[in-house]
């Protein structure tokens, strides 16, 4: 008799994460936490993706590879060209056509391929671009448009494959029950960037080429295994919605976006989403420069600001859940997730001047939290906003809105302040004047939030259009 350690393991994990996640209670007789816990994998290999792009790469491109930073910054831009795309995504995945009645897996497994082929590619790529050893002689242009296939193939394969899970997660479980698994999908999400930026530091703290090939590609393989066992039987065969949507007239997605934007206060919500997303997303960049600078805290203090702001945000999620999960307003925690950064950033701008250190942690912590309860209390609001044959277009027109002015946010942070740096008026002035008026202007974005919210926190309504029975999707039928 051979003892099965996968399941063993599995089932260690689903009696301890009850204690200790904020979600757990969203596990069914139908849909155990063990089986959430798996599926929510796809968003830990979204994680390490992210961590690798945006925070390793980032520097040892930089530093190690001695690649400019243009022209760094430039391909850790281009996984931004595939957000828009997000919504059609989405939307795919909603009409998809097969034989066994499969929407969902297909593209997560499409979206998995894109991230291989892409680490597949990525460390020989930057080592051409790099002109190290004997790729010193090769053109340039094969290291440029190699290493921007391989982001924009990891890109792409991130935004595929979060679409679609989301989208697969919440029909997993019952109406009610989409605030806690989106939360549950997010703490994932964070635990899972914490997680693999720790074993990337490890495994290149003695930095190597070769090293570096090692840890791109073991990425790759973990990406494959890691989404092949989060998609292992969540699916549901069903032949009867095959059938049906072979009969069905074909929309198409033109049509179908503008019926969702149609649908009252939807296109509100999206410029929501644009604007706080803006708002929060361009201190991400600036943060820990900020605390060196403007306070003098070390490096190792500085990385210790990440951990704040997730442990914020983290807080936000466990209580956004838990109010949406008891009939809360999604849009009215919209609107205080706005409220608490503006003073988290007013604190950010005062500490340089006032009380210090301890007022620059706090407003930290304070965004953070502002963040979580916005970003989950706006992805609820896009679920239960949305027709139950359009989850996965809103989804996607939730993810490419919060993706894109994510990204410009964090873009034009940096670009805002290099220009105020290099005006020769600020020559004089503090090292964090030209921080304080980026975080002036996050909290001007904030407040437009606010009143841009404002009228759909008023007419609230729980249940806008869906149908009141959820879909049982959950029993597998055997051919």
């Amino acid at each position: 008799m051979t003892f099965n350690y996968r399941a063993f393991a599995l089932n260690k994990l689903a009696r301890i994460a009850p204690r200790y996640l904020p979600f757990a209670d969203v596990a069914t007789a139908e849909v155990p936490l063990s089986r959430l816990l798996r599926l929510s994998l796809f968003q830990v290999t979204v994680g390490m993706a992210l961590v690798l792009l945006v925070g390793t790469l980032n520097r040892v491109m930089i530093v190690e590879l001695a690649v400019p930073a243009t022209l760094v910054a430039g391909m850790l831009a281009l996984p931004l060209l595939f957000a828009p795309f997000r919504t059609l995504i989405g939307f795919k995945s909603d009409t998809h056509k097969s034989a066994l009645g499969l929407r969902r897996v297909p593209y997560i497994w499409k979206g998995t391929m894109y991230q291989f082929g892409g680490f597949a590619i990525m460390p020989f790529a930057l080592l051409v671009l790099s002109g190290y050893g004997e790729a010193i002689d090769a053109p340039r242009w094969i290291g440029l448009s190699s290493a921007a296939l391989a982001f924009l193939l990891v890109g792409a394969g991130v935004h595929m494959v979060q679409t679609v899970g989301l989208a697969l997660a919440t029909d997993l479980v019952k109406q009610e029950d989409h605030p806690k698994v989106v939360g549950l999908m997010y703490v994932m999400l964070l635990l899972g960037m914490v997680v693999s930026a720790l074993i990337y530091g490890a495994l290149l703290a003695d930095y190597t080429p070769g090293r570096l090939i090692q840890v791109i590609q073991g990425s790759a393989v973990a990406t494959v295994a890691l989404n092949l066992l989060a998609l292992w039987k969540q699916e549901s065969r069903d032949r009867q919605r095959a059938q049906a949507m072979e009969t069905a007239p074909q929309i198409q997605f033109r049509d179908a976006f503008a019926q969702l934007v149609a649908r009252p206060g939807t296109l509100r919500l999206l410029v929501v989403i644009g604007l706080g997303t803006f708002g929060f997303g361009m201190a991400d960049v600036l943060l820990e420069p900020y605390g060196g600078q403007s306070l003098g805290f070390t490096v190792g203090q500085t990385t210790k600001l990440t951990a704040i702001l997730a442990g914020g945000t983290l807080l936000g999620f466990g209580y956004a859940s838990r109010v949406l999960s008891q009939g809360g307003a999604p849009t009215r925690l919209i609107a205080l997730g706005a409220l608490i950064g503006i003073p988290g950033f007013v604190a950010i701008i005062l500490s340089a001047t006032l009380v210090g250190p301890a007022l620059f942690v706090a407003g930290t912590l304070a965004t953070g939290l502002g963040a979580g309860l916005f970003g989950h209390a706006t992805l609820t609001e896009t679920i239960r906003r949305a027709p139950s044959d359009q989850i996965g277009l809103s989804l996607g027109a939730w993810g490419a809105v919060q993706a894109t002015c994510a990204g410009i946010g964090v873009a034009l942070a940096g670009v805002v302040r290099d220009i105020l740096v290099s005006i020769p008026a600020f020559a004089g002035l503090p090292a964090h004047t030209p921080y304080n008026l980026v975080f002036m202007i996050e909290v001007v974005f904030l407040a437009l939030a606010i009143l841009v919210c404002i009228p759909l926190a008023v007419s609230h309504n729980p249940i806008r259009g869906r149908r009141a029975t959820a879909p049982q999707p959950n029993s597998v039928e055997v051919p």
